[in-house]
């Protein structure tokens, strides 16, 4: 029996597609290696970018690889291949995160082969949303995107946000006066022309404008340096927030955090809404801790999200797939 292999061009065009994925600062911090004779993806977390100080542990380094890996696998199924994912598959090898086989052994997954559309539009906002609800309908989907995942997606009540914006407050206050953390942060901005020709980090036109007004929990990449030519805005002064977590927090978890994260995000941006993440006051063990919802199961939150209707953002680098793919 003849065994379907995908090639290099294909195999080229789904790592191509993961490689979109959201990541803590557009670090990228993703390698791929395509084993010919097992048709076979191995995804690998890059130990050179990472963020130390605000990521110790690596819990973003794991949440931007499980996006990347479910890019994948929706990229895989749009162009009719199976998956078969072995998460974290060598415990001695704590940088091998996923081993993806490749086949034909039956019928691609049609839910997610309709994500596929959403990859190349889905774009973090840092620009103003409406005050227009998300509708429940909307809201119970992208609760059961994150459950297909194996997490849960919260909807905090009014008095839950504000904490959560006071925590950002709080978290913006104290890096100011942490020389490290802004070091970590200014290593990935990209300003005038460090960003003509970059191919990873936050490039000043996606920065979107300086807050004038409102609480949109939005991180200012641009910090106390200027940019030219950015304008000011008011922002939402009553956010949608969504939490994202798991019951535990191992990186199991958080990979597959990862994974339902960006399910989460492309079914959004089906729906016409515009999305933003922030990990701000996550990056701060005590303030992670109060970030949960007392009246929910979630053990840990890994990621807050903004959802709205607003202006979606502009496209940010990514590095050539040649740079991240060796084919074995």
């Amino acid at each position: 029996m003849t065994v379907q292999r995908p090639d290099q061009a294909t195999v080229t065009a789904l790592v191509s597609a993961s490689t979109t994925a959201p990541s803590l600062h557009n670090t990228q911090p993703w390698r791929f290696r395509y084993f010919t004779a097992s048709h076979t993806v191995e995804l690998r977390g890059d130990a050179e970018r990472t963020v130390p100080r605000l990521d110790p542990d690596r819990r973003s380094l794991h949440l931007g690889c499980g996006a990347a890996l479910f890019n994948l696998r929706v990229a895989a199924a749009h162009a009719g291949w199976t998956t078969d994912v072995r998460p974290l598959p060598d415990p001695g090898d704590p940088h091998f995160l996923a081993a993806v086989r490749l086949g034909r052994g039956g019928p691609p997954d049609a839910g997610l082969a309709r994500l596929y559309e959403a990859i190349p539009r889905r774009h973090t906002s840092r620009y103003p949303f409406d005050d227009r609800p998300v509708p429940e309908e909307v809201r119970a989907g992208l609760q059961q995107a994150a459950a297909q995942e194996g997490a849960a997606l919260v909807f905090p009540h009014a008095w839950h946000v504000a904490a959560l914006l006071d925590h950002v407050r709080d978290a913006e206050g104290r890096d100011l006066h942490d020389p490290q953390r802004v070091a970590d942060v200014r290593r990935w901005m990209r300003i005038g022309a460090e960003a003509e020709g970059s191919t990873d980090g936050i490039p000043d036109v996606a920065f979107g404008p300086r807050r004038s007004g409102g609480r949109a929990p939005v991180r200012d990449f641009a910090g106390r340096e200027s940019v030219p030519d950015r304008p000011t805005a008011v922002f939402e002064s009553v956010p949608h927030l969504a939490l994202l977590g798991t019951t535990d927090d191992r990186p199991a978890d958080w990979l597959r955090a990862g994974q339902a994260l960006e399910r989460v995000l492309l079914l959004a941006t089906l729906h016409g809404l515009a999305t933003s993440l922030t990990s701000h006051s996550l990056e701060r063990r005590d303030l992670r801790e109060l970030a949960r919802d007392p009246g929910s199961a979630m053990g840990f939150v890994h990621m807050v999200l903004r959802l709205g209707y607003g202006r979606p953002g502009p496209a940010t680098p990514r590095r050539p797939v040649a740079e991240v793919l060796e084919v074995l």
